[in-house]
């Protein structure tokens, strides 16, 4: 369980609201996380249940049947979530998709869609990555075509979180190609249009229980009030979400880190070997008091990084920052807790191989740790 005692981005209310979180999650998460791991997806269930005790979207405003929260109840649903172990697309929805139609939606998308994603009858994606477009959104090859009061959609996508699941999809599409960066849209799709396709159910080394997908957009035909915000500006859209992706990121990195730590504590503690337990050995306790330390200065540089995202103060740098050290820090976390499991930690019955297998990604999708350091050195 996370130690939360010493956290000072949280208040009292953050406190019972953690509390609620962790119960719901031991009645319906973890009985249900090595079947997820075996099906490859999550079962729709679990997201409604979401929804009814509140865990879904919880900044979308009162009016469209939101809590009306700070993004630190956010934060407490994916700290949670990430601590269990869970891949579940929940964060990916809630911490990410839903603030664009949030932030730049009309209102009708508003009103036809925030109630649906709060209750978990809506799950949403967003497609970005294309087989020839990862980090560089420069080089989107989708387009949007006018036609009348409609866009035709053409292209594919990949790698798209909850791309089985989902019921609208952002495509972020060129709209003007001829603009590069500067003609790109983001176009809603409903999964229902005629033209649209979802691919397999992707094959990956870990975050089994995440519906990954191909996505196809083959003459899809959509109305021109499902661009979310202007036409040709969903780069910049794109660019004034990224701080809070990237700090969504950060903070699942640095509670997987702590589970990590936490199994490799309880394990040594109880592991003997060569008379007396695997933690009473010197390297043991040197690793441990490392990772310890590392994580003492990451939560409290997490703590930081939330205040300043809820104050409207973190940058983009300082977003990307935190996405790479706290990313770097959760696979050193789970490499080395793996390595004090010795051959135990090889086994998928140990919490630590699903943790280490599932980190193994972090420092790639929201922007790979290399790009992280290009974004922070252009502010030096």
């Amino acid at each position: 369980m996370l130690d939360t005692a010493r956290r000072t981005a949280f208040d009292e209310d953050h406190a019972l609201f953690r509390d609620s979180v962790r119960k719901f999650f031991d009645r319906e998460l973890y009985p249900n996380l090595d079947r997820w791991e075996h099906e490859g997806i999550v079962d729709r269930n679990f997201w409604r249940a979401c929804g009814e005790a509140g865990l879904l979207c919880p900044q979308v405003p009162e009016e469209y049947g939101g809590l009306g929260l700070d993004y630190r109840y956010n934060a407490v649903i994916g700290e949670e979530l990430c601590y269990a172990g869970s891949s579940a697309g929940i964060t990916l929805h809630s911490d990410i998709v839903v603030d664009y139609i949030i932030n730049y939606g009309s209102e009708d998308q508003k009103r036809r869609w925030l109630p649906g994603m709060v209750s978990g009858e809506v799950i949403t994606a967003i497609a970005m990555t294309e087989p020839g477009a990862g980090s560089d959104l420069q080089g989107v090859k989708t387009t949007a075509k006018r036609d009348g009061n409609h866009y035709v959609v053409n292209g594919s996508k990949t790698y798209i979180t909850n791309g089985q699941n989902a019921d609208l999809i952002i495509v972020v599409a060129k709209t003007d190609p001829s603009q590069g960066a500067k003609g790109t849209s983001l176009i809603l799709v409903e999964a229902d249009r005629e033209g649209f396709a979802r691919g397999r159910n992707l094959d990956k080394i870990g975050q089994h229980s995440a519906d990954t997908s191909e996505l196809f957009f083959n003459d899809v035909r959509v109305p021109i009030t499902n661009c979310i915000g202007e036409e040709n500006m969903g780069f910049i859209y794109l660019m004034k979400q990224l701080p809070q992706e990237r700090l969504q990121i950060a903070l699942s990195g640095q509670a997987v880190a702590q589970r990590a730590f936490d199994e490799a504590v309880k394990f040594t503690k109880e592991r003997k070997a060569f008379g007396k337990t695997v933690f009473d050995f010197q390297n043991t306790k040197f690793t441990l008091a490392d990772l310890a330390t590392k994580l003492q200065v990451g939560w409290a540089h997490l703590d930081w990084a939330l205040k300043r995202h809820v104050e409207g103060k973190l940058t983009a740098a300082e977003a990307s920052a935190a996405k790479l050290w706290h990313t770097e820090l959760q696979w050193d976390a789970c490499d080395l807790s793996l390595q004090l499991h010795g051959g135990a930690g090889y086994m998928n019955e140990y919490p630590i191989a699903r943790l280490w297998r599932d980190a193994r990604v972090q420092r790639i999708y929201g922007g790979t740790s290399e790009i992280m350091k290009e974004v922070v050195s252009r502010a030096i």
